[in-house]
């Protein structure tokens, strides 16, 4: 079956970077989209980056544009993502997903699993 594994998160200072990372395993991982999702306390899940099959266009939420990076490793079965100069406004529990199709997409519902999630609280 599908599993989609988070890790990477933490407790960081304003201005920090973190990188998490998703293993995913269960599918044929190079045929599908990915994409990273986050959700803070009270707030609906919001739509963070993806990723197309193989990895040739990404797309961001204009929140982290330019502060964020997704990459995948089809070899690996990995999808990252490198969080630069984080904000306390990024504080939330991070998602994994794995597309319905190949290319990239930003509405929840084109995605059909999702990981656990993993913590990330910035402090200012």
């Amino acid at each position: 079956q599908v599993q989609l594994i988070e890790s990477g998160g933490g407790s960081v200072q304003a201005g920090d970077s973190l990188i998490l990372s998703c293993a995913a395993s269960g599918f044929s991982f190079s045929g599908y989209a990915m994409g990273w999702f986050r959700q803070a306390p009270g707030k609906e899940r919001e739509f963070v980056a993806s990723i197309n099959w193989n990895g040739q266009y990404t797309d961001y939420a204009n929140s982290v544009k330019g502060r964020f990076t997704i990459s995948r490793d089809n070899d690996k079965y990995t999808v990252n993502l490198q969080m630069d100069n984080l904000k306390p406004e990024d504080t939330a529990t991070y998602y994994c997903a794995l597309a319905r199709y190949s290319e990239t997409y930003t509405n929840r519902e084109a995605y059909s699993h999702w990981g656990q999630g993993t913590q990330v609280t910035v402090s200012s």
